[in-house]
């Protein structure tokens, strides 16, 4: 008898910086997630203009991908999506983690994102690592039938970095 996904390892995962040549797997994974995907032109737009853009490898390929754009002493989370199989066994939590320790290494003190008010399991993630909601952006996002509002969340990365770097010395966590 299989073991239900939650018994599951997770898969061995790593993350590396996205190139041109990864854009096809990330369209991929980016069509098969969202209605309203983003093109391939901004994808290469975000590698152009150096945002932070990462790819969760895996095993068997790219599992993932996550961009940040950092400025201003603010890191702004752009876009996180990890591949159907790979999703709920953690990858996310760690990619986005990933992420946030590179904005905070580089001494940016706040980050922030939107998400769909109907993406319920992103904003329970969001939450769980302490990010806030702040505000809401009317009519943000495309949708079925018209636009949808954007919920707004920050997160203090110096507060983040201090329980993260507490629970990796108690060995609650992995990097």
């Amino acid at each position: 008898m299989a073991a239900a996904r939650e018994q599951l390892p997770p898969p061995k995962i790593g993350h590396r910086r996205m190139t041109e040549s990864d854009l096809g797997a990330v369209i991929e994974i980016e069509t098969a997630a969202y209605m309203f995907p983003w093109s391939i032109g901004i994808f290469r737009d975000c590698l152009r203009v150096g945002y932070l853009c990462r790819v969760l490898t895996a095993p068997d390929g790219i599992g993932g991908y996550g961009i940040m754009s950092m400025g201003a002493g603010e890191a702004h989370v752009l876009n996180v999506c990890v591949r159907a199989d790979l999703r709920g066994l953690g990858t996310g939590r760690r990619l986005i983690g990933w992420l946030l320790d590179e904005a905070r290494n580089a001494g940016h003190g706040w980050a922030f994102l939107e998400v769909r008010p109907s993406n319920r399991p992103a904003i329970l993630l969001y939450e769980s690592l302490g990010f806030a909601p702040v505000g809401v952006r009317h009519g943000y996002y495309q949708a079925v039938g018209g636009r949808e509002d954007a919920l707004v969340y920050r997160l203090d990365l110096d507060a983040w970095g201090a329980a993260r770097d507490r629970a990796l010395a108690a060995g609650r966590t992995e990097r």
